[in-house]
């Protein structure tokens, strides 16, 4: 499926959620902390919904983040093992992806993503929210993390855990591209 097709289907599935709910976009949106328009934005499949808000919502409202993300339901509740290379993945654009390292895991309370970061010139820093934790450690290549008003650089064998209310972003810096381990809880 090409990235916006994904996009597509996850904005689909993010407004039936909120149709089965009986809830406005108002409400929703209310509940989890974004602007109606924006909630509007995501339901439309104009902009790329951010894995982070969708951890949050399905928290929030009590369904499985891989039921949102790959319209299916997790299956384990002892353990889940993912092979090499073989987490559910998530391209968000051309230059950035999702690996879902638990996805076979059911009513998570942290998401663990190997996230691939591709270099690109004039790469613009997104800023994201969200309730909870997050903690990244870099695999290899080299981030400019911005948490608060702080930026920091980050190499291979680094990690940082910070208060994802903070907005934050990142973006790779140097040509290689750039590889994390993201673990984002919500609460």
């Amino acid at each position: 499926m090409a990235n916006i097709d994904h996009m597509r289907e996850v904005a689909k599935r993010l407004a039936g959620l909120r149709d089965a709910l009986d809830l406005t976009i108002d409400e929703m949106a209310a509940e989890c902390g974004v602007a109606s328009e924006l909630l509007a934005k995501y339901e439309s499949g104009e902009v790329d919904i951010p894995v982070s808000f969708l951890h949050g919502l399905a928290s929030t409202y009590g369904v499985e983040l891989t039921a949102l993300l790959f319209g299916s339901e997790p299956k384990m509740s002892t353990y889940s093992v993912t092979r090499a290379g073989r987490g559910v993945k998530v391209e968000r654009t051309k230059a950035y992806s999702y690996q879902d390292l638990a996805a076979g895991f059911q009513n998570r309370i942290m998401a663990p993503f190997m996230v691939t970061v591709e270099p690109k010139e004039h790469q613009e820093l997104t800023l994201n929210t969200h309730k909870g934790q997050e903690f990244n450690y870099i695999v290899e290549g080299e981030l400019e993390m911005s948490v608060g008003n702080k930026a920091i650089t980050l190499h291979a064998g680094d990690s940082i855990m910070f208060d994802s209310m903070l907005p934050h972003g990142f973006r790779v810096l140097g040509s290689k591209a750039a590889r994390f381990i993201a673990i984002i809880t919500n609460g």
